[in-house]
């Protein structure tokens, strides 16, 4: 069966078609958005777009505040930066836009987001840290984009702080300072005492004046989602960086999977602005859902195309989506036939598109062969009923990042036992999450050897069975025991202990040089000679490597 919205397979519409004797032909949508061609005369000068990258807690918000003279580092949770920032700040030499990423190893989608909408990299290394895995992370995605690197030596106020050191590793991941014959600028700076600052947004305007950047305001609005979320009274908020032309307020813009008109724009500051040119960074209101960090931001001139261009993507969408949210049972009876496979399910809310993709890169890569990490739902905003509704069906956990659950949501989770975890720093997730994996994976049974003992005589005693005479030969034997049956090296059984005496009395345990009758059940065949291996098991708990 499909419903009247459902998206059909070509063949089967011919095969329907042609039961009722119709022909059909198809043909395509020319919805999408059309390049325009750029034309040289009416290019002017823009203001370059900086990134600033580098390790977490390396200095890279407070080197921003020292520019832009604010506290954004005091308000983050854990004292580290977990959104893109955008900022345009006026410098002595001219406006400058920064785009500030998150340095936390779960943000390398970020990063790599923050690199691909630049024009020049600013490295943050600290001087008494030096080189960092991050590091090397934030150079290979601005090399990837091919974007010029400068780097900021920070934290030179520091006692520890050997600059040299970071010129020495840097020159090794081939960022060869000038006064070593290279091409990259390095800048000493101190972000807390303000040493170096200015010296660095010189270099920066030096190299973009050298890039002679320059952009078309005249053409229609082009530009690329750099966060998005949703907010209580105002809807769908999206952070948008403009590369081309000029967005103004009233214009119908398409997002991503998602269109509408700019009901309003803000700058950096909170202030409400009627338009927006190439590299200033905007929140803008009035789109109809959340799109999707690094989404285009077209404006389309009639509200009209962009509903259709953006309804024709939803069902592109819907179409990529349709086979994989169908199970059968073959694929069930395929995986019960593989083997028990342990799965861990979340729903992931957070406050930012950007945190929703991090978390959910991080946490599916915990996955082991034996258990499966499983994110089935993902989205901006607070955790609502139906999110507790689905939590409930599928048996899943629900997590919060920087996000609450809805009064209704909280107490239908503890009427229906689902469990809410809220969490304001992303590493505390993910550790919360490991460890409850690792609760899953099934215990390691380890053997514990106790002693060995030697079969002396055999005792066959009515109603009773044999007892075996043993003298004990090395560690001990417990009453508690189980019994392996070794014969010239092989062994032939394995059973448990029925009885254990020391002459007419039973006995817990006895010890090293000393005989003893052993009752055994399971192993029949014993001959004087022999060797019993007593031994006993324990569960250990294993962790994901």
């Amino acid at each position: 069966m499909a419903t009247i919205n459902a998206l059909l397979d070509p063949g089967v519409v011919k095969k329907v078609a042609d039961g009722f004797n119709f022909d059909v032909e198809f043909r395509t949508q020319a919805v999408e958005l059309v390049e325009e061609e750029i034309d040289p005369s009416r290019l002017r000068p823009r203001p370059p777009v900086v990134t600033v990258m580098g390790h977490v807690d390396h200095g890279k918000t407070s080197l921003l505040d020292a520019i832009r003279r604010t506290k954004v580092a005091e308000r983050e949770h854990g004292g580290i930066t977990q959104h893109i920032g955008a900022y345009q700040v006026e410098t002595s030499h001219g406006k400058v836009t920064f785009l500030d990423t998150p340095g936390h190893e779960a943000f390398t989608a970020m990063r790599a987001r923050g690199a691909q909408v630049t024009d020049i990299v600013i490295l943050v290394v600290a001087a008494d840290d030096g080189v960092m895995p991050q590091t090397t992370e934030a150079i290979n995605h601005a090399k990837a984009a091919n974007v010029p690197i400068l780097v900021a030596v920070n934290k030179m106020d520091k006692p520890g702080a050997d600059p040299e050191r970071v010129k020495r590793e840097l020159t090794n991941l081939e960022l060869v300072p000038e006064e070593w014959g290279g091409r990259t600028i390095f800048v000493e700076t101190s972000a807390k005492r303000g040493t170096g600052v200015e010296s660095l947004v010189e270099m920066t305007a030096l190299q973009a004046e050298i890039m002679e950047l320059k952009a078309d305001p005249t053409r229609a609005a082009r530009g690329v989602i750099v966060e998005a979320r949703l907010e209580r009274g105002r809807g769908p908020v999206a952070t948008a960086l403009i590369q081309q032309g000029t967005l103004q307020e009233g214009d119908p813009v398409v997002a991503g999977l998602h269109f509408g008109r700019v009901r309003a724009m803000f700058d950096a500051e909170r202030r409400r602005v009627k338009e927006a040119g190439p590299a200033m960074p905007v929140e803008i209101l009035g789109l109809s859902g959340v799109p999707q960090a690094g989404d285009t931001l077209a404006a389309t001139g009639e509200e009209r195309r962009a509903r259709q261009i953006a309804l024709v993507r939803q069902a592109e969408e819907r179409r990529k989506i349709q086979p994989t949210a169908r199970v059968t049972l073959e694929d069930l009876h395929k995986q019960v036939k593989a083997g028990e496979v342990k799965e861990l399910r979340l729903i992931v809310k957070a406050d930012v598109q950007g945190s929703v993709e991090a978390l959910v890169e991080s946490l599916e890569r915990l996955s082991t062969e034996e258990v499966k990490l499983k994110v089935i739902h993902g989205s901006v905003g607070t955790i609502t009923e139906t999110d507790v509704m689905l939590a409930s069906a599928s048996n899943a956990i629900v997590l919060g990042f920087n996000v609450r659950a809805e009064p209704k949501a909280a107490s239908q989770a503890q009427a229906e036992g689902v469990d809410i975890r809220n969490y304001t720093v992303i590493y505390e997730a993910i550790n919360d999450l490991k460890a409850a994996m690792e609760g899953m994976l099934s215990p390691e049974i380890r053997e514990i050897t106790l002693g060995r003992a030697q079969v002396k005589a055999l005792f066959p005693i009515s109603k009773v069975g044999t007892v075996t005479g043993c003298q004990v030969i090395e560690g001990k034997v417990t009453r508690t025991a189980r019994v392996r049956l070794r014969r010239d090296g092989q062994v032939l059984a394995e059973g448990t202990i029925a009885s254990l005496k020391r002459f007419k009395d039973d006995a817990r345990e006895v010890l090293q040089g000393f005989e003893c009758g052993v009752g055994l059940e399971g192993i029949t065949d014993i001959q004087i000679g022999d060797t019993l291996e007593f031994f006993t098991t324990e569960e250990v708990a294993r962790t994901l490597s």
